[in-house]
């Protein structure tokens, strides 16, 4: 791996991809019943076990608006380490469907894509263009934020 070389996991959703930086995941654990909590809205699925704490668990669809995609067999949890210390547990989990992808990230495979527009509330950072893919770059600190704010209001 070079200096301009990441690795990154494109993370797959119902209709689209994530990418994101590899070191930001914990670990890919097997989709769990999940306990539920009351008032959230329906992009904040519930709470899982892991590692001896309690994380939660959303799913990116839903937290952009859009439909929240049903629990199946290749469904998995990706767990993330929060980048600020907004949730106690230190991590949270996105649902998704199937494993995530290593990939290599340079200069020379991605590129910028504006052809879509996010709004202010959106947890998108941007799409990007690589080779045959356009993948989201999530805005984790604004997920985290989001969750945050649910997890206090159904607390």
């Amino acid at each position: 791996m070079t200096g301009q070389e990441l690795y990154g996991l494109l993370v797959p959703l119902l209709d689209e991809r994530l990418l994101v930086p590899r070191a930001c995941v914990a670990e890919v654990s097997s989709m769990q019943v999940l306990q539920e909590m009351p008032g959230a809205p329906p992009w904040y699925l519930g709470i899982c076990p892991w590692n001896g704490r309690s994380i939660p668990v959303v799913s990116f669809e839903g937290a952009c608006g859009q439909r929240i995609p049903s629990i199946g067999a290749r469904t998995r949890i990706v767990v993330f380490t929060c980048l600020g210390q907004k949730l106690p547990a230190g991590h949270f989990g996105i649902v998704t469907q199937g494993f995530p992808q290593l990939v290599r990230v340079s200069p020379t495979v991605i590129r910028s894509d504006d052809s879509r527009v996010f709004g202010e509330r959106v947890p998108v950072l941007c799409q990007v263009r690589m080779v045959n893919e356009v993948p989201l770059v999530p805005d984790l600190d604004r997920l985290e934020e989001m969750i945050a704010d649910e997890t206090t209001v159904t607390a």
